[in-house]
């Protein structure tokens, strides 16, 4: 019983030490937390374009611009996120033609740091914008848990 109990302990330590890392990680400035997005002969790297705390996804530093890339319907768009991103759940927000026909990925830490997007879905449409979403846990005033983002980099599609 006291090695299961040292061991829970010893778990629950290093999440908060790995927790702390990330947030001190991103916490740094917008400039130095950049994606990149490739299509076709044009590449865009942008910072996030919501930048808030973890702790408090109300408070919001000045946040980069969103970012446009160039795209066809022949050409895929290869997107990138550096590592300390990846090594937190980070979500893919893909919006086409229908902005209510959104489709949302989630990536588990430190399993992926490229996506290969499609710039036509034949059910959606053309494809109009991608978001890549840092989320935290909160409390809504009913008492629910609910996720929302408080880093987020986005850039918009532009087509010929």
């Amino acid at each position: 019983m006291k090695r299961v109990l040292a061991a829970l302990a010893v778990v629950a330590v290093v999440a908060s030490l790995g927790t702390g890392v990330l947030i001190w990680r991103l916490h740094g400035p917008a400039e130095q937390v950049e994606i990149s997005a490739y299509s076709h002969g044009h590449l865009t790297k942008v910072g996030p374009s919501l930048n808030c705390e973890v702790r408090d996804p109300t408070k919001c530093q000045p946040a980069s611009e969103e970012g446009e890339l160039p795209v066809t319907d022949r050409h895929p768009v290869q997107l990138s996120v550096p590592a300390v991103v990846a090594s937190a759940p980070w979500w893919l927000v893909l919006v086409y033609d229908d902005p209510v026909d959104t489709t949302l990925g989630r990536y588990r830490p430190d399993s992926r740091l490229a996506v290969t997007i499609p710039t036509v879905d034949p059910q959606r449409g053309r494809l109009r914008q991608f978001v890549v979403q840092l989320r935290t846990l909160v409390q809504d005033q009913t008492g629910e848990l609910i996720d929302i983002p408080h880093k987020e980099w986005s850039v918009r599609t532009v087509w010929p």
